[in-house]
């Protein structure tokens, strides 16, 4: 994963409020993560689009932007979650397809990855019927540390929520898929 030094990203938001070129700088630093993200949450084509508009709006918003904030990551992911949050009935429609969809075949290889691939099978249904039934505060929690690997201090940044307040709807979220997994922990977690 991708992060900038320290105060680079306040540095671009800085020159962008003069020169708006330089907020390419933090589209080329983050636009494959935050895609990645969407991508995960609802497909492809809807992912382009919210990603698309998270930029927009970034854009828009960039002479507010805090310059105390030295990362922008957090600022972003918070904005694309809250454009997520509208597409939210694309995402469940994205679940739903997720548990019609019938198993991958397996690719020809070594029998690690084989082993791996049925073991990921047996629990893709289930995981993904329980990312759907959270709610979508406790999913955003989960999703952010599961797939993007934040901080609970940045996903307190992201979506704009006390720590307190992360810590509990991760514990909640990790609860509800634990169980719906029939005590198995998808992240294979001790």
């Amino acid at each position: 994963m991708i992060r900038a030094e320290t105060g680079v990203d306040a540095e671009s938001m800085r020159a962008a409020r003069m020169d708006p070129g330089r907020f390419a700088d933090l589209y080329d630093r983050y636009a494959a993560q935050l895609y990645r993200y969407a991508y995960q949450r609802v497909g492809a084509e809807t992912a382009e689009d919210v990603v698309a508009d998270t930029f927009l709006a970034a854009f828009t918003q960039r002479d507010s932007y805090d310059p105390e904030r030295l990362d922008a990551r957090p600022w972003l992911f918070g904005i694309l979650t809250r454009k997520l949050a509208r597409h939210f009935r694309a995402e469940k429609t994205h679940y739903r397809a997720l548990l019609r969809a019938s198993a991958e075949s397996t690719v020809d290889g070594h029998a690690e990855r084989v082993a791996a691939r049925v073991t990921a099978s047996a629990v893709r249904a289930p995981l993904v019927a329980a990312l759907g039934r959270l709610s979508a505060g406790d999913r955003d929690v989960l999703l952010l540390i599961a797939w993007c690997d934040f901080s609970y201090d940045e996903v307190a940044a992201a979506l704009d929520i006390p720590l307190g307040t992360v810590r509990s709807r991760l514990n909640r979220a990790r609860r509800k898929v634990r169980a719906a997994l029939g005590g198995i922990d998808p992240t294979g977690e001790v």
